[in-house]
C-alpha cells in the first residue's frame, strides 16, 4: 500500500512541475530566462504581460524551483536555477515538431 502512495505522490509532483510551465506567460518567461538573466522589467517589455502578471509567475516560478534570483543595488536578476530546463524544453520542442497538428487539433486539452 505504502509503494502506492508514494507512486501516487510522486506521480501527482511530477504533474504539477510540468503544470508549472504550461502557463503560456511562465514557459515564455522560462525561455527568456534561459537567454540570460532579466529584470521584471525586461519580462514586462518581453512578453507584453502586465508587471504584476510577470511578477506573481515569477514568485510561482521561484517557489517551485524553475527560477532564482539575486539583488543587484534596487534591480532583481532572475535566472533559470536548473540548466536541465533547457534539455527539457529543447526535448519538448522536438517532440512537438513531431507532433503539432495532432497537438494543434487536439479537443481533450
Amino acid at each position: 500500500m505504502s509503494g502506492m502512495l508514494l507512486t501516487r505522490n510522486a506521480t501527482e509532483i511530477h504533474a504539477k512541475f510540468f503544470h508549472g510551465l504550461a502557463n503560456p506567460t511562465r514557459l515564455k518567461m522560462v525561455e527568456l530566462l534561459l537567454q540570460g538573466e532579466k529584470t521584471v522589467s525586461q519580462l514586462v517589455e518581453e512578453t507584453g504581460a502586465s508587471q504584476s502578471q510577470v511578477s506573481n509567475q515569477l514568485a510561482c516560478l521561484k517557489w517551485c524551483g524553475y527560477v532564482t534570483s539575486r539583488q543587484e543595488g534596487r534591480f532583481v536578476w532572475y535566472k533559470v536555477s536548473d540548466e536541465r530546463i533547457r534539455m527539457l524544453l529543447e526535448l519538448a520542442r522536438a517532440i512537438v515538431a513531431d507532433h503539432a497538428d495532432r497537438i494543434r487539433t487536439c479537443t481533450r486539452l
